[in-house]
């Protein structure tokens, strides 16, 4: 009896864009009715099975990083990066033993790695474990933070990049070309590909909202962060819509928070995308994944660049300033200035906002394909498949 082909994807919680990657992917291969089983695989349960880590802490690894990003702490994490990954290595052969072994019992046709940091140490024990087994890593950002934070020389792992910016990064790392792919965006859930609302100003006023004003959507990640309290004092007499993520104790400051204009408080939803439809302008960090989702829904980016930036991100606010498709400020204090200037020029920076093109949760599934080891691929012949994209374009079409 054959079975379909099995897509392990691997991704970790620290920060919430790389499960959230690896769920757009997954619904990305759904789409395409491809015969395919895909499997998700949080990393931290495969090398700390028995949770000694939370047991020793009271935490999960990932927590630590979360609630960093929560309390706005970031100061320093570029040091503590290098920290990280020096005890990656310096942990590369048990890290080796323990993946070996879950690719012993998974057994897949296919891994695609949505992390950074580790991907050495999977590409090795899955070349040791499954030989002939293709090894793939998806950036999840715009740009690569070398060294071995993405992209590792050396080793039969196929890159697949959002800019051309990580294109030649990844050259320049030693990458071979053939191993490396363009893509034209961030991985983004479908739902930031469906159609205009029909009556968009009459859901406004049914969510609270002017229905005439230009409204910012402020978004600082799925842990929200302390930052946003100063920035809504700052912005008191501008509509807002403040998605806290899940950080209660931030939105509960926030509803305590006087304005004179109308604003929205919401604490952890799946559901982004219909709030962005809301919203004409973008406020948070640079996030890849929170800055792809506002220019998908034509909202012009307002972001920081500072010393407190997460070095993997400060790229992201160039992107941003060559595409021009917002306004970076440097701290806090200028976000009242930077909003004002973005409201002076916002039928402009919408325009070029709406020329980007971002088709990379419909691109992927055709590269993987690629991939599949033959008799893999075999067993996909006279099935759905062969006709990729088919559901995936009619959704484009319509958005």
């Amino acid at each position: 009896m054959q079975h379909d082909a099995v897509i392990e994807l691997v991704y970790f919680n620290a920060g919430g864009g790389h499960r959230a990657a690896a769920l757009a992917l997954q619904e990305g291969i759904a789409l395409q009715q491809r015969p395919w089983q895909v499997k998700l695989t949080n990393l931290t349960a495969v090398l700390d099975p028995q949770g000694l880590f939370q047991r020793l802490t009271g935490l999960q690894p990932e927590d630590l990083y979360n609630k960093r990003l929560s309390s706005g702490l970031t100061l320093g994490l570029a040091q503590e990066l290098k920290l990280l990954q020096r005890g990656i290595r310096l942990l590369h052969g048990s890290l080796l033993q323990r993946l070996q072994a879950h690719w012993a019992v998974s057994r897949p046709d296919l891994v695609v790695s949505l992390i950074p940091n580790f991907n050495r140490a999977l590409c090795e024990s899955l070349a040791l474990a499954r030989p002939g087994v293709a090894f793939v890593t998806v950036m999840t950002d715009l740009a690569d933070h070398p060294p071995h934070f993405w992209a590792e020389p050396g080793l039969p792992q196929q890159l697949v990049c959002g800019t051309d910016h990580a294109v030649q990064q990844a050259l320049r790392a030693g990458l071979p070309p053939a191993h490396v792919h363009r893509v034209s965006g961030m991985l983004l859930r479908p739902a930031f590909y469906a159609p205009p609302l029909r009556c968009r100003r009459s859901a406004r006023l049914a969510a609270g909202l002017p229905a005439d004003e230009a409204t910012g959507l402020v978004l600082f990640g799925g842990h929200g962060s302390r930052a946003m309290l100063p920035l809504a004092e700052r912005l008191a007499d501008v509509p807002l819509v403040l998605m806290c993520g899940r950080n209660a104790a931030l939105a509960q400051a926030l509803r305590g928070q006087p304005a004179r204009a109308p604003r929205v408080v919401l604490e952890f939803t799946p559901d982004v995308a219909p709030w962005m439809q809301l919203a004409d302008f973008f406020i948070g960090k640079p996030g890849p994944g929170s800055i792809s989702e506002a220019v998908q829904m034509g909202l012009p980016v307002v972001t920081t660049r500072n010393a407190w930036t997460l070095p993997q991100e400060r790229w992201n606010t160039d992107w941003v300033e060559q595409q021009g498709l917002g306004i970076v400020h440097r701290s806090l204090r200028g976000v009242r200035s930077a909003v004002a200037q973005t409201l002076q020029q916002l039928p402009e920076l919408q325009a070029r906002v709406r020329t980007q093109r971002n088709r990379a949760l419909f691109e992927l599934p055709e590269l993987l394909a690629r991939w599949l080891p033959p008799a893999a691929r075999d067993r996909a012949v006279g099935s759905k498949a062969g006709t990729p994209g088919h559901t995936a374009s009619t959704l484009l079409t319509s958005a």
